[in-house]
């Protein structure tokens, strides 16, 4: 294994060669049982002390990367331990994987350092929804900017084709239409998949169903009227009960007042008239904002929104 050392980092020396020898043990440079260079060995090559050599090998017994014998030095242990590694050490893994597997390609060091800086210069600033559904899109999209800040726009599968659309953007879709999206989108751009919510669990904590209650169920997406039909039903209310309105209609809000309470969707919801009962059911599960939260604080992103 070839070890390097920069002398006038703020990294002391002995935390640089433990997570050298760290990484070269995660990426597989060193295997199980190899011989490490004796403290002499390593002091004299790079005209380092013995003693903070020797402080770095047994911080690795202590951590249980390496087993030190008596009169024949440092070896790699034969099984990894248990313990998480640090976020910085993962990070150092993640980027020697990268620089090997660059190297396996054929690709010179120059080139992997041109692609990062044209990446890294261009930082992803805004989520990009891709839904062919138009009402569909408007509703998830709606929801995704009540829990970010990061800009959110919102476009066709037709835009899978448009590079100058794609700059910046973090490309997000939903299940029925992740296959098609990445096959469209542009070798290697990353897309994610929002996962929906369970509707059986939205539902728990408004059951068991009152038997003579009037539910209206209002929105702009038909499959939210058409979903809503099926589980309300399912759930034991009477499908006499519910009264259903398509917000694209006009006046759609008339007879609303006369019901319990009206289920419908985030966009929809804000415009029930103000003297009804409303019940709104997000469409993104929590993961799916978590995961769009995570995102948003790797590019470095304030979080102030909820949901």
């Amino acid at each position: 294994m070839r070890f390097w050392f920069a002398r006038n980092s703020d990294v002391p020396i002995r935390e640089q060669i433990v997570t050298q020898v760290v990484l070269g043990i995660l990426c597989g440079d060193l295997e199980p049982g190899e011989r490490l260079p004796s403290t002499r060995e390593l002091a004299r090559r790079f005209h380092l002390h013995p003693n903070t050599i020797s402080a770095a090998y047994r911080q690795l017994q202590r951590d249980l990367w390496v087993e030190l014998r008596r009169g024949s030095g440092a070896y790699i242990r034969e099984r990894r331990p248990n313990a998480p590694v640090s976020s910085a050490i993962a990070l150092d893994q993640l980027i020697a994987n990268l620089l090997r597997s660059a190297r396996e390609l054929g690709v010179s060091l120059s080139t992997v350092h041109s692609h990062l800086r044209r990446t890294l210069a261009s930082p992803p600033d805004h989520f990009l929804l891709i839904e062919a559904d138009e009402e569909l899109r408007n509703i998830i999209a709606a929801e995704i900017r009540q829990a970010v800040t990061l800009p959110v726009t919102a476009r066709g599968l037709a835009v899978c084709g448009m590079h100058k659309e794609l700059e910046g953007a973090i490309a997000v879709t939903l299940p029925s239409n992740a296959e098609a999206v990445r096959h469209a989108l542009p070798p290697g751009m990353e897309l994610i998949t929002l996962q929906l919510r369970s509707v059986p669990t939205s539902l728990d904590k408004w059951l068991p169903a009152p038997s003579d209650a009037l539910i209206g169920i209002a929105s702009r997406w038909p499959g939210f009227l058409k979903s809503a039909r099926t589980m309300l039903v399912a759930a034991g209310f009477h499908s006499d009960r519910l009264v259903f309105r398509d917000a694209r209609s006009r006046r759609w809000q008339q007879g609303l007042k006369d019901t319990a309470a009206v289920v419908c969707d985030f966009v929809s919801g804000k415009e029930v008239p103000r003297d009804c009962r409303v019940i709104t059911f997000p469409l993104l599960s929590e993961t799916a904002i978590e995961e769009l939260r995570h995102c948003q604080k790797f590019v470095g992103a304030p979080f102030t929104g909820s949901l």
